[in-house]
């Protein structure tokens, strides 16, 4: 049996489902024909399990029932949000005899999907168990893959504007968490509402942020007057749907506020929304707009080390040791006037593992060269921006280069 793994969200509520759903051995969740009487229903079916699967045999049926539920949102005239929830593809068209979710890639594309779903169509019912599920997606690979995590977002980040609200609260996500966990070394619990809040802080303005990533004109007095608010209006949205977790609220109230200063006199939510912060400084930075350039991750990088006042910023520093100046997923130029993609964190901030893509008489590699920037041959001497390396490849391409270098921890 060749399994295909689905989402839950491609599973219709109250209809009879149009195949089995299988666990990951093929065990039998469900028989075709069963009802699905509710989303709650639904998660206590799939229960722990992070993935469910059918029968790649029947993945046409889904895809047929699939289809039908877009047109039905389209019919009854359903939200934005609710139509682009399940614009991506119920199942995964590549099938396995084998399945071993350990070992799968992440599919960032589609978690940039599911994090754009989220954040238009915050559902009171549905939206906790999909920010939870995100959140153990993004968590399960920062833990086994930090560098490729990182490169995906910041990739994402800096070459396109393309969901960027969602591709922005998953790269201040993943940054804060590395940074909070590997470096300051926080309890878990606080790791986790860190998580929420960078996820949750611009709930209130994703429609606008979208908006202003693609508005050719700054912006105007009403939407200013939103930026300016949507702090508090994103706590009130939050605790519309019933959350009450102290830290992530206090995060998400302060994540804007420009306050210098160490960590240890500020609360626990005040230091959770200081390292937002930072990170949230660095990511708008170094992410398009249609009205200007991003900034080189490196450049945009070392912004958030220093503070209001031009000192070191505790947080900013936490950041970079955790993420490196020269981050994966960003282009550099070396010594041997090479032009190379960074694929690997390394045990000084500044000295990565790259790939070269463009050799010193600026024509393509063809096949990526592995440097140790370590090495005075191939010192980094500069960030090069997104847009002026011409050199085009998939995501799935360059994520393929961190997985030829294994990753080890920069500290």
């Amino acid at each position: 049996m060749n399994l295909v793994p689905v989402t839950t969200d491609s599973i219709l509520v109250g209809q009879p489902l149009p195949c089995a759903l299988l666990d990951q051995n093929g065990v039998l969740l469900a028989s075709p024909g069963f009802m699905v009487g509710s989303r709650q229903e639904l998660e206590v079916m799939v229960g722990q399990r992070s993935q469910i699967y059918i029968d790649a045999d029947q993945a046409e049926n889904l895809r047929r029932s699939y289809v039908s539920r877009l047109n039905n949102l389209v019919l009854e005239d359903r939200s934005l949000g609710q139509i682009a929830e399940v614009q991506v593809s119920p199942y995964d068209a590549r099938p396995s005899k084998s399945v071993d979710l350990d070992n799968d890639e992440a599919d960032w594309l589609y978690l940039q999907h599911q994090a754009h779903a989220l954040l238009r169509d915050q559902q009171g019912d549905t939206f906790l168990p999909r920010l939870e599920r995100l959140q153990n997606d993004l968590e399960r690979e920062t833990l086994r893959n930090p560098d490729a995590a990182l490169f995906a977002l910041i990739h994402l980040s800096g070459s396109e504007i393309r969901h960027y609200s969602a591709t922005h609260a998953m790269l201040v996500c993943v940054m804060c968490c590395l940074a909070a966990r590997d470096v300051l070394r926080w309890p878990a619990a606080h790791v986790r509402a860190l998580s929420s809040a960078a996820l949750t802080m611009n709930i209130s303005m994703t429609e606008l942020q979208d908006r202003l990533a693609a508005q050719k004109e700054p912006p105007n007095p009403a939407q200013l007057k939103l930026i300016h608010s949507h702090a508090p209006r994103s706590v009130d949205l939050l605790q519309q749907m019933g959350i009450s977790d102290a830290l992530w609220l206090e995060a998400v109230l302060n994540h804007g506020t420009k306050s210098p200063g160490p960590l240890a006199p500020r609360s626990d939510g005040q230091r959770l929304a200081r390292l937002i912060q930072r990170a949230d400084m660095f990511a708008a930075r170094m992410s398009p707009r249609v009205t200007r350039a991003p900034e080189a991750p490196g450049v945009a990088m070392q912004s958030c080390y220093f503070d209001e006042n031009k000192q070191i910023d505790e947080a900013g520093a936490a950041l970079i040791k955790a993420v490196g100046i020269y981050s994966p997923g960003t282009y550099v130029k070396l010594s041997s006037q090479e032009v190379a993609l960074v694929i690997k964190r390394g045990l000084n901030t500044t000295m990565p593992k790259v790939a070269v893509l463009i050799n010193r008489h600026g024509m393509p590699t063809g096949e990526p060269i592995v440097r140790d920037t370590s090495q005075a041959e191939y010192r980094i001497t500069s960030s090069v921006p997104f847009r002026e390396v011409k050199v085009t490849h998939t995501l799935e391409r360059l994520m393929s280069l961190t997985r030829q270098v294994m990753a080890e921890r920069p500290w």
